[in-house]
């Protein structure tokens, strides 16, 4: 039998720190293969029985002592990919060859790096059968340490088919890693293969998680390949990467000190207009005319050192001759001003600068947006923006914005990255008459970013759902602790514009190489319990829906149609987002036969034809709201003139009524086919509190779906 390093209760944190600081003292940014051994064992990370030789005749006593057949490695500290160097031979199953190789190693190793210091090479044990696997961690830029599992071996670049996670993770977070590989079938056996031991693959990757955790100066750490079999899972390779000079992470705010300041950024007492003005047409004049028209109850104050009055309120020459307190500085003057008037902004004690202008860092003025924001924090001010659209909080009919006012309230927050994406946002809301509690840009984020916004709509009395359109994160980190603490009791939606990123082809190791695309952000963020949307409608869609459905409580859902096309399509849609048709009982199929006529179809989708009356659909879709063992209801309407699509609508909102007023609340969505009096009555189903939408089998089904993540994410189901 092998002799494998057993699994250990404890962890060795003092030989891992003799060891990386070795390492540093030698200026290495990699482990030789030994130290890494030293490193798996003081964590509990199994390995094979292996010894480093430094020379053929040792190696050969080494491999007699082992046991055949063996493999041979180079240890070079100067050469990471020792494939590359032709300094790995497998394998080996006599004195003879493991002497042939020990000497062709070493001359590989040469040829390839004339200059490498070579420590010797190591004769490991040959992990027999068993599926290869990768167990990997890396130091995202936005996440920070993250582990990463996958198929193994050469599989792992091709098929690129790997798992991330926030590190640290638990042993039920590992499982759920295991399985979040699209292959994960294999892991249970195919053909007649017993299924891999899962558990042992997850403490590998817990163990893992704590390593790179308890020592930050390892940024990449490859076990490829594990070997994993029904047994048990055993690292044969091991390649650690370090960086002794790690990037300074960003500035980090207390939930109090940003509660704090956003309580008096949103709802503020009094506001100052930095270069407001009386010239139509200037971001100045119409902060201010959004502001007084818009109907904020504040006291609003402009500051124009060249005008007696503004917009029928009198200006000050400077913020601080306004007499008393400022909450909100709105900045709409040239950006080379702005540290200025934010030294002074600062000395009257406003909490939060919105900084609309252009000119910082998205146009290379780094040292500029640097300026700002050392101000700011010298003066405790948080800062929004710059290269903002402004802000919208309609609780407190606050418009601090040179684009449109809006004053539809509601209990959705919307931001935006992009003022472009920003407008989109206030169009598609205006346009369906979403209730909104804000909009808010975030530019530049030098400051305030969608971790401190999350901390703040989380707690929002106003704010039942947050939907965020962001191209990056600032801290990735934050990020997903204020999105756990918000998603159990609000959905929090994201759309992430950018879906690769350069430079991972420079990693020094295949984790680093495949954390550079999307899988990372689309993986931990699912982590976090967020819900992603694939585009800006679905965004924006979900934004305006998932305020008005119910939460599931449960996953039966049951389709009634008008039309068998839309009744397949509608199927086809619940399985792709995620989410399962009821298996029709035989008393409730019974029980919708008696409502439907006889060519018509029970089961599940339950449809009642074209030509029914009004009727059919009342008596289909209370028995579904009824029956408890039906949790959520999916509507497809076809146009006809029996029941024509206001009738339909009315009737719908009849039944939904009566049932709320009974105590029966589940979630209900409806698609509308027909001509264009559907629209209408989606319009009127929507105002209603019921989710419906004309000329698609799709979105409704995706809004559907994506309550549907937010419950299980939220622990409902």
């Amino acid at each position: 039998m092998p002799s494998y390093t057993p699994w250990r209760s404890d962890v060795d944190r003092d030989a891992v720190r003799a060891v990386l600081d070795r390492a540093r003292a030698e200026n290495r940014s990699a482990l030789t293969a030994p130290e890494g051994r030293v490193l798996a064992e003081a964590y509990g990370i199994p390995v094979p029985a292996e010894a480093l030789a430094a020379s053929p005749e040792e190696a050969v006593a080494l491999a007699k002592e082992i046991g055949f057949p063996v493999v041979a490695k180079i240890v070079s500290p100067d050469i990471l990919h020792k494939t590359d160097a032709g300094g790995v031979e497998v394998g080996l199953a006599d004195g003879a060859q493991v002497e042939e190789a020990y000497r062709r190693i070493v001359s590989n190793a040469r040829s390839y790096d004339p200059d490498a210091r070579i420590d010797g090479v190591q004769i490991q044990q040959q992990v027999a059968g068993g599926l290869e696997v990768l167990i990997g961690a890396t130091t995202d830029p936005t996440f920070g340490k993250v582990v990463v599992f996958g198929l193994g071996g050469v599989l792992v670049e091709v098929l690129k088919d790997v798992a991330f996670r926030l590190a640290p993770v638990d042993r039920q977070e590992a499982l759920s890693q295991i399985r979040g590989i699209r292959a994960a079938e294999i892991l249970d056996g195919v053909r007649g293969a017993e299924p891999v031991d899962a558990q042992a693959l997850a403490e590998t990757l817990v163990r893992l998680s704590e390593l790179v955790t308890d020592f930050p100066e390892i940024a990449e750490a490859d076990l490829n390949p594990v070997f994993a079999s029904p047994t048990g899972a055993v690292a044969a390779d091991l390649r650690f990467v370090l960086d002794f000079a790690p990037a300074e992470p960003p500035r980090r705010f207390s939930r109090e000190e940003i509660l704090t300041s956003l309580e008096r950024v949103f709802k503020p007492r009094s506001i100052a207009v930095i270069g407001a003005s009386n010239e139509t047409g200037k971001i100045g004049n119409s902060v201010m005319r959004n502001l007084v028209d818009g109907g904020y109850r504040g006291e609003i104050h402009p500051v124009n050192p060249k005008a007696a009055e503004v917009y029928g309120r009198p200006a000050r020459a400077s913020i601080s001759d306004i007499p008393g307190g400022v909450d909100v500085a709105v900045f709409a003057i040239p950006a080379a001003r702005v540290a200025g008037a934010l030294e002074e902004a600062g000395r009257k004690g406003v909490a939060g600068a919105i900084l609309i202008p252009s000119g910082f860092a998205e146009t290379g003025e780094h040292e500029l947006q640097a300026e700002v924001l050392e101000t700011a924090r010298r003066h405790g001010v948080r800062v929004l923006g710059p290269n903002i659209y402004g802000y919208y909080y309609t609780p407190e009919k606050l418009s601090a914005t040179f684009c449109t006012p809006y004053d539809v309230q509601g209990g959705t927050a919307l931001t935006s990255q992009s003022g472009g994406i920003g407008m989109a946002i206030l169009g598609y809301s205006r346009s369906t008459r979403t209730g909104v509690s804000a909009i808010v840009g975030v530019g530049n984020k030098a400051d305030i970013d969608e971790d401190d916004l999350l901390t703040f709509f989380g707690q929002d009395d106003n704010t039942n759902a947050i939907a965020m359109h962001l191209e990056d994160l600032k801290d990735g980190r934050a990020f997903v602790e204020a999105a756990r603490e918000v998603v159990p009791r609000k959905p929090v939606v994201v759309l992430k514009a950018g879906r690769t990123s350069a430079g991972a082809a420079a990693a020094g190791s295949h984790t680093g190489a495949l954390a550079g695309d999307d899988k990372v952000y689309d993986d931990i963020l699912r982590q976090a319990g967020v819900v992603r949307a694939p585009g800006l409608t679905e965004l924006l869609e979900y934004g305006r829906a998932l305020p008005v459905l119910p939460a599931p409580r449960g996953e039966n859902i049951v389709i009634i149609t008008g039309a068998g096309g839309s009744g397949v399509l509608l199927s086809d849609a619940v399985v792709d987002n995620g989410m399962s048709l009821m298996e029709m009982p035989p008393d409730l199929d019974k029980a919708f036969r008696a409502f439907i006529p006889p060519f018509g179809a029970a089961g599940n989708p339950v449809d009642i034809t074209g030509g029914e009356p009004p009727s059919t659909y009342e008596k289909t879709i209370r028995l579904g709201l009824e029956d408890p063992r039906v949790h959520a209801l999916v509507l497809g309407y076809w146009h006809t003139i029996v029941t024509p699509p206001l009738v339909f609508a009315d009737v719908v909102i009849d039944v939904v009524s009566r049932a709320r007023e009974a105590g029966i609340d589940k979630p209900i969505v409806a698609s509308l086919s027909g001509d264009t009096e559907v629209e209408a009555a989606a319009d009127r189903l929507f105002d209603h509190g019921i989710v419906a939408y004309p000329y698609t089998t799709e979105m409704p089904v995706k809004v559907l779906g994506a309550k549907y993540r937010w419950a299980r994410a939220a622990g409902l189901l």
